[in-house]
């Protein structure tokens, strides 16, 4: 039980430290007259921002269905597998 406090009081003050720093950090994110630390923001670089994020949210979750049915099939066989080790 101990253990489990300590455990979270650490999380905690890890989240805490993460907040703090990301917040000390923003006015550098901020810079003058759009160029930041991933060069001058234009049009062109935020369409094609959009286009990854539309294309992440395309392709992730195919990936992750693809993955999900493999681990099922196997799954079933070891089930099935587990099955005849029982009956034998």
């Amino acid at each position: 039980m101990q253990g489990t406090r300590r455990k979270r009081a650490f999380v905690a003050g890890l989240i805490a430290a993460v907040a703090v720093a990301a917040m000390a950090l923003a006015p550098a994110a901020m810079a003058a007259d759009g160029v930041g630390l991933g060069g001058r923001t234009t049009d062109k670089s935020v369409t094609f921002f959009c286009f990854g994020v539309i294309a992440l949210f395309m392709i992730l979750p195919i990936v992750l269905s693809l993955i999900q049915a493999r681990l099922e099939g196997r799954k079933e066989r070891m089930r099935e597998q587990i099955e005849r080790v029982r009956r034998s």
